[in-house]
C-alpha cells in the first residue's frame, strides 16, 4: 500500500514496460555490476533499502572513456520503464545523478530494478531497490492437534500486513519450564501463515509458542501463547452423516452419524452440533443440545421441503482435561426432504363429530397451539417426546374433567318439545 504522495518517479514505474522484459529478473538473477559488460560503470548506493515515502539520490559513474558512454548519453530505467529525463542531472562527464522522491513500496518482493543504460540501450550497471515497511508484531496465533502427537498453528502477519518486502516468519516453541527453543519446519500447510509440527511433542506439559517476523527493515515478535496439547485437540468432521424421513411425519427428519475414528483409542467424550437450512436459503439454524449422541431428530420442519444438514464434533475430557476441545470443520452437506402434507383442505373429507359426542374443536386448537410452540425449536433429545406424552395425558384428563362438569344442555324432540340430556362420559 503506498505511503505519502506519489512522486513522478514512482508514478512512472507503475506500469510494466513493453520493452526490456528481462530487466524484471535482474534483482532475482543478479543485477549487472561494474565490469560485467562491455562498458564499465557502477551505481551508488548499491541495493539500498528504504522506508516507504523516502527519497533516493543515486549516481551512475562510467569508468574509462568508452564510445557513447558519457554522462550526457546515459539514462535510467526502473523495472524496465524509462524514467523522465528531468529526474536526472549530469554531475560531470562520466557521472549521471538520479533523484527519486516519495518512493512507493517495491512492486517486487525481490526488489525493484534500477538500471543505468548507455545511449544505445545497452545495460551498464544495475541495482536492486528495496522500499517497504518493517514487519509488525504477528497476532491471532491459534493451534490445534488432531492426534495428540502433532500440532498445527497459524497466525496473522499484523494490523497492516503488507510490508512490500520479503518477510520471513518463524514459529518457535519450547516447553514452558525447561528445554530449548525449537523452530517449526513445515510451513504453509494450511495457508500462507501456518506451520505444522508433526511429532516429538509432550503431553501433560504446557508449551510456549510464538512467531518471529524479520525483513530488511527490522524484526518483530508476537506475544507468547501458552497451551497444553490436550486442551487443543480437534477431529475431522463426523463421517457417514445420513438424513432420512421419520415415517410419514411431515415435519421431522432423522439425522445419524458416526463418531470420528481418529480418537477412538483415547478416553474422551464428544459433543456435537447440527446445523440445517432449507434448499433455497443461506441462513443456517444451529442445534446446540445434541450432547454426545450420534443421532438426532429435527422437529418443526416445513412439509415438502428439501433441507441440507451438517454435523461437527468437539472432543473434551481427553485424559481428564477439564477444557473443551476445538470444534471440527462441518461435515459435507447431506440433503433430504420432508414428506408433502396430505392434510385435507376446507370441506374435503373432514370427519364431523356424531350427535351427542363432544366436539374435538378445542382439542384440535390446543394441539395446534402445542405444535406451533414445538415448531419454533428443534429437539434432539427425548425430552420433546416425553413432553408431548405428558401434554397428551394432561389434555385427556382435562377433557374428561370438562365433560363431567359440563352444564346440562337441551336438544329438540320429535314433537318440538325440548328435553334435558347429559353428555356422554368418556
Amino acid at each position: 500500500m503506498p505511503a505519502g504522495r506519489r512522486g513522478p518517479a514512482a508514478q512512472s514505474a507503475r506500469r510494466p514496460p513493453p520493452l526490456l522484459p528481462l530487466l524484471l529478473l535482474l534483482c532475482v538473477l543478479g543485477a549487472p555490476r561494474a565490469g560485467s559488460g562491455a562498458h564499465t560503470a557502477v551505481i551508488s548506493p548499491q541495493d539500498p533499502t528504504l522506508l516507504i515515502g523516502s527519497s533516493l539520490l543515486a549516481t551512475c559513474s562510467v569508468h574509462g572513456d568508452p564510445p557513447g558512454a558519457t554522462a550526457e548519453g546515459l539514462y535510467w530505467t526502473l523495472n524496465g520503464r524509462r524514467l523522465p529525463p528531468e529526474l536526472s542531472r549530469v554531475l560531470n562527464a562520466s557521472t549521471l545523478a538520479l533523484a527519486l522522491a516519495n518512493l512507493n513500496g517495491s512492486r517486487q518482493r525481490s526488489g525493484d530494478n534500477l538500471v543505468c543504460h548507455a545511449r544505445d540501450g545497452s545495460i551498464l550497471a544495475g541495482s536492486c531497490l528495496y522500499v517497504g515497511l518493517p514487519p509488525e508484531k504477528p497476532v491471532n496465533i491459534s493451534c490445534w492437534s488432531k492426534n495428540m502427537k502433532d500440532l498445527t498453528c497459524r497466525w496473522t502477519p499484523g494490523a497492516h500486513g503488507e510490508t512490500f518486502l520479503h518477510t520471513n516468519y518463524s514459529l518457535k516453541y519450547k516447553l514452558r519450564w525447561y528445554g530449548q527453543d525449537n523452530t517449526c519446519e513445515e510451513y504453509h500447510t494450511v495457508g500462507p501463515h501456518s506451520c505444522h509440527i508433526p511429532k516429538d511433542l509432550a503431553l501433560f506439559t504446557p508449551y510456549e509458542i510464538w512467531v518471529e517476523a524479520t525483513n530488511r527493515l527490522g524484526s518483530a515478535r508476537s506475544d507468547v501463547l501458552t497451551l497444553d496439547i490436550l486442551d487443543v485437540v480437534t477431529t475431522d468432521p463426523p463421517p457417514d452423516v445420513h438424513v432420512s424421513r421419520v415415517g410419514g411425519l411431515e415435519d421431522q427428519l432423522s439425522v445419524r452419524w458416526v463418531s470420528p475414528p481418529a480418537l477412538k483409542d483415547f478416553l474422551f467424550q464428544a459433543k456435537y452440533q447440527i446445523r440445517y437450512r432449507v434448499e433455497d436459503s443461506v441462513d443456517w439454524k444451529v442445534v446446540d443440545d445434541v450432547s454426545n449422541q450420534t443421532s438426532c431428530r429435527l422437529a418443526g420442519l416445513k412439509p415438502g421441503t428439501v433441507y441440507f444438514v451438517q454435523v461437527r464434533c468437539n472432543p473434551f475430557g481427553i485424559y481428564g482435561s477439564k477444557k473443551a476441545g476445538i470444534w471440527s470443520e462441518w461435515s459435507h452437506p447431506t440433503a433430504a426432504s420432508t414428506p408433502r402434507s396430505e392434510r385435507p383442505g376446507p370441506g374435503g373429507g373432514a370427519c364431523e363429530p356424531r350427535g351427542g359426542e363432544p366436539s374435538s374443536g378445542p382439542v384440535r386448537r390446543e394441539l395446534k397451539q402445542f405444535l406451533g410452540w414445538l415448531k419454533k425449536h428443534a429437539y434432539c433429545s427425548n425430552l420433546s417426546f416425553r413432553l408431548y406424552d405428558q401434554w397428551r395425558a394432561w389434555m385427556q384428563k382435562s377433557h374428561k374433567t370438562r365433560n363431567q362438569h359440563r352444564t346440562r344442555g337441551s336438544c329438540p324432540r320429535a314433537d318440538g318439545a325440548r328435553r334435558e340430556v347429559l353428555p356422554d362420559k368418556l
